[in-house]
């Protein structure tokens, strides 16, 4: 910090949401943002086992003394968002940029037609033909809507202004590297960007002004939908592995692969990234479930850590050893 962007590194479902909640907690940071494209992409963390999901909100929204922004790149479904800042009791600390653009009923009906349900999987929540809406100047803005009168703001100004102050800004970026409209694995990707770079522009936050970007890696590869998955293993022995998972969103079964070293090399790359977080160790490695320090891990833990960082040539400053927040060994 003070300007540290958090994205993920494979495709999509890397613990994002815990990382993002245990720096909050520990760091307070005066702003989260959110950058990414919009409630296609659910964040989920664990506090005293108490399961927060949000899709809209920022996941650092546990840390009462922070500020919640969404920043003009987002696509904001007014329904999810509304909800949210009304179960979280966060009226007076989410702002919205306002030329963050509005998902309309019609666009989620585009986005399950068969054409891109069917073919590519998407998430069915309007993301999708709401971009492309944007591209034709057509789309609805948040400036436009009585709803959020009280909750519009300049986000990329007050993240700027917090910077010159030299307060703490945490950027939340969502999916993964590898799901970029550009840099993925198209046409089996998101709608738009999600690299570290892009995530800056959501937000209205230059490349000069970033201190940090980690990059979030989970200790084995899942993705849902279709796409390539290089060496994918099957579903009951992701499940006899433990890595059986199923999405946030839109509960789909994940489908699972070891950690492929490829990938985080070339993920780094596209993200400038300094440094690394590594979630589910405790999946991998369930030996080390709750553990806090790093010495306490098994020898086969701390292996496949050191194989990590030998790797890539970054430091792994986060280790997430279990679904609760503060489950998280801190090297930084």
């Amino acid at each position: 910090m003070p300007a540290t962007v958090v994205v993920g590194g494979f495709f999509g479902d890397e613990g994002k949401g815990k990382i993002i909640s245990y720096l909050a907690l520990k760091d307070k940071p005066a702003i989260a943002v959110r950058g990414g494209v919009g409630p296609n992409a659910g964040h989920t963390f664990v506090l005293n086992g108490e399961v927060h999901k949000v899709r809209m909100l920022p996941s650092a929204l546990l840390s009462k003394e922070t500020r919640l922004l969404i920043g003009a790149g987002v696509l904001i479904n007014p329904e999810v968002l509304l909800n949210e800042i009304e179960q979280y009791n966060a009226h007076d600390r989410v702002f919205i940029d306002s030329q963050c653009g509005i998902i309309e009923s019609r666009h989620i009906e585009m986005d399950n037609s068969d054409d891109l349900k069917g073919r590519i999987g998407t998430t069915g929540s309007g993301t999708g033909p709401a971009n492309a809406d944007r591209a034709r100047r057509t789309l609805h803005l948040a400036r436009e809507m009585n709803e959020f009168t009280l909750y519009l703001d300049d986000v990329s100004n007050s993240i700027n202004f917090a910077l010159d102050r030299n307060e703490n800004v945490l950027v939340e970026g969502t999916q993964g590297t590898f799901l970029s409209l550009y840099h993925g694995t198209y046409p089996y990707v998101t709608s738009k960007d999600v690299t570290a770079s892009s995530i800056c522009a959501d937000v209205g936050l230059g490349p000069k002004r970033v201190d940090e970007v980690l990059l979030v890696f989970k200790a084995y590869v899942t993705r849902v939908g279709v796409g390539s998955l290089e060496n994918e293993i099957s579903k009951e022995e992701a499940k006899k592995r433990g890595w059986f998972e199923v999405a946030t969103v839109t509960r789909r079964e994940r489908r699972a692969a070891p950690f492929n070293f490829e990938l985080a090399k070339k993920a780094i790359s596209l993200n400038s990234a300094t440094h690394l977080a590594i979630t589910k160790l405790d999946v991998m490695f369930p030996e080390c479930a709750h553990v806090h320090v790093y010495d306490k891990l098994s020898d086969n833990a701390k292996h496949f850590i050191e194989q990590v960082e030998k790797n890539t040539g970054l430091q792994v400053a986060l280790i997430g050893t279990g679904e609760d927040v503060y489950d998280t060994i801190d090297m930084r």
